[in-house]
Order: C-alpha cells, then structure tokens, then sequence
C-alpha cells in the first residue's frame, strides 16, 4: 500500500493489518498493554487520511475498550495541527485520556501511531475536585486540585515526591497552560488499582496530576517522554466552544 507521504505527519503511515493475521493483546496485570499488528507495504493501493482513522479506531476495537471516538478523533486532530507548528518531537506516539469514562474504567490509552499498535490500555486517576467516580470539573486555577483539559507535550522525566515522574507541558493558552507551574505531572500512585475500585467503587484522586497504577509508571512514562502528544478529553462544551487550537485548527 503507497501512504500518503507527509514527511512529518507519522498518522498516514498507519500501516495495513493483514486479512490473515489479527491484533494479539498481552495479557498484562492492568489489561492489553502490547499489540503484535502483522503489516505489509503494498505499492498500488492509496489510503485517506479518515479511511486511516476509522481503519485504526475499528482495527484495535477502541469502541469496545471504551474510547470515545470523539476523543480519538479531536485527538488526531490537535496531535497533527501540533505536529505541523514543530511542538511534537515524539511523532510516533499519541496518548489520550478518556474522562467521558468513571476512574473505575481502564481510560489511558497510548497508541503507537507508526505501527499501528496499542501499547498501553490502563486506570488513570482524575483531580480530588473534579469529581468523583466521574471528573466533570476542570480548572486551570492553582491550587484548584482539578484536572486540566486539552493538549500536552511530554517533557523529561525526573525523581520526586511521588519516585520516578514525567513532566507535562500544557499548549492551550487559559486551559492547562498554567501545568508546569501547577506540578501537574504524570506520576504513579498506590490509590490507582483494581482493589481500591473494589473497595470504594472508583479510584483514589489526586491533586490534579493523572496518576497511573505503579506497576505501569516506568514503562509508560519511558515510552511517552520526550516530546509526544497527551490529550485530556471530556464531552465538556466549554472546552471544545474555547480551544482555538480545535476550532481553528492553530495555535
């Protein structure tokens, strides 16, 4: 299959899972965390770049791990009007957090957008102040203790009060660009499993930050660092009514 070939823009090299082969999942302590996509390359036959996103939504039956495909879809587009203005180093890589879905859902998911793969599908926790079982709050206040909406880059990891975490970089201006100067970070926490959903029906919150099961922090934050693209969802109208860099595809 001949891509479209957009030099920078790694989404329109998703390749073609063949009719013979299918997706494998690992069978990880937080569910699929690894996808094994048997491809080829065939000269002749073209894709559109919705053909490749419907291709890939349907491909790792994202509906049926719980994805919005609103959120999928308005992550491809802020991801690549990113991509195009040099904000993502990391082209290869896109993770987006689904808070449509209640902490007791497994609602991160980090896809690898060169091979096609989903190498992560885990729990992620929401702020203290956004809600419950359900964040339907969100701020970009200090000392709000809401979780932020919108667009991140990935910066580098570090040590700190929560072991080994990952820097993010807010890029809507009056949405989460106060991030860096919140702490907001990705970072593990022992709230963040399945015998605390168990035992209170959702998971512990935090501050604001997206904490991940302590399991996963090293892996992911290992795959994500450096310059890729987070996306933060909710079906929230004020969010998408004021981020420009939905509306207006700039930023």
């Amino acid at each position: 299959m001949r891509f479209l070939r957009f030099k920078k823009i790694r989404f329109f090299l998703i390749p073609v899972i063949l009719l013979m082969g299918g997706l494998v999942f690992g069978t990880g302590k937080y569910g699929p965390t690894k996808t094994k996509v048997p491809t080829y390359k065939d000269s002749t036959a073209t894709n559109t770049a919705d053909n490749s996103r419907a291709f890939l939504y349907d491909s790792l039956d994202l509906d049926g791990l719980g994805l919005s495909k609103e959120a999928f879809n308005l992550a491809l587009t802020g991801y690549q009007t990113l991509l195009q203005a040099g904000k993502v180093q990391k082209d290869n890589i896109l993770t987006i957090i689904d808070f449509s879905l209640p902490s007791s859902q497994k609602r991160l998911f980090v896809i690898n957008l060169e091979t096609g793969a989903l190498l992560f599908n885990t729990f992620v926790s929401h702020g203290r102040n956004s809600g419950t079982a359900l964040a339907s709050k969100f701020s970009n206040a200090f000392n709000s203790f809401k979780s932020s909406l919108g667009f991140y880059t990935t910066g580098s990891p570090y040590s700190g009060k929560h072991g080994y975490s990952l820097r993010l970089e807010g890029q809507e201006a009056g949405i989460n660009d106060n991030a860096m100067e919140r702490g907001i970070v990705m970072h593990s926490a022992d709230y963040v499993n399945e015998r605390t959903i168990h035992q209170m029906g959702y998971l512990g919150r935090s501050q604001g930050c997206p904490a991940i099961p302590e399991a996963l922090k090293k892996p992911i934050i290992e795959t994500i660092r450096n310059g890729s693209c987070l996306f933060v969802y909710s079906p929230d109208k004020q969010y998408t009514a004021h981020s420009k860099l939905l509306q207006k595809g700039s930023i």
